[in-house]
């Protein structure tokens, strides 16, 4: 659950310079793999910021897992924007790291250009990242050099009543025999937006879903499976 917010970026830019929200995701990811992934947290919460100013823009997201017992593991990213040129050209910095039940994850760091746009009334935005990649060392993996194409995207329609929105990552990852792969992960959202309704316009609440499309994305010690998709049903509150 990440990068919606940043999807939006030109639109906020062109309105307010300051965006939040938080969602909740009930994942069925457990129910459909119930082998490969009997230990996939069923809840998860998201908190994202964007804040734009004269030189750029910072971004960062927090999702926290969440099952009967409580909060199981947190993952962050955090990145920043510096704009080079009024033609949508960035220079982009990102941290990324967590932890799940006492183990880290593999954190990491990334540098390398963005390019942002958007159409005539900013109805619709992108952004595309290609990023030097490099992961640390932790207690599972070596250090090791990589790199990351990002794709992120958004798009209102009917009246604005309705958004579709996400991203895709596409980077080279390491297996645990350090053999090289590569990975990929999507998470498109489609949001319907309550406060279209008259009834409800001043209620910033939308339901929707999320769907995480993966491959090579979680290590699994079942069988030789690794593509995954794994759909939600969620609620974004936007502050």
């Amino acid at each position: 659950m990440k990068k919606t917010v940043l999807s939006l970026l030109l639109m906020v830019v062109a309105s307010t310079a300051f965006a939040q929200d938080i969602q909740l995701h009930y994942d069925f990811g457990r129910n459909l793999y119930p082998n490969e992934e009997a230990g996939r947290p069923k809840m998860t919460a998201t908190f994202e910021q964007f804040k734009a100013d004269d030189a750029g823009s910072w971004f960062y997201f927090v999702d926290m897992d969440f099952n009967c017992q409580g909060a199981v593991g947190a993952y962050t990213e955090v990145s920043r924007e510096f704009n080079l040129c009024n033609k949508g050209f960035a220079a982009h910095i990102e941290y990324d790291g967590g932890l799940n039940l006492g183990t880290t994850f593999q954190h990491s760091t990334l540098i390398g250009p963005a390019w942002n746009g958007h159409n005539d009334d900013f109805s619709t935005t992108y952004s595309v990242q290609l990023m030097y990649k490099q992961y640390y060392k932790n207690n599972s993996h070596r250090a090791y050099a990589s790199a990351q194409l990002t794709g992120v995207w958004s798009t209102t329609f009917a009246n604005k009543a309705c958004t579709f929105s996400g991203f895709i990552d596409l980077w080279r990852g390491e297996k645990f025999n350090n053999h090289g792969q590569l990975v990929l992960l999507s998470e498109p959202q489609f949001w319907y937006n309550l406060n279209t309704i008259p009834s409800m316009k001043k209620v910033n609440l939308s339901i929707g879903t999320e769907v995480e499309i993966s491959n090579n994305f979680v290590f699994n010690s079942y069988n030789d499976k690794s593509f995954f998709i794994n759909p939600t049903i969620a609620l974004k509150y936007a502050f």
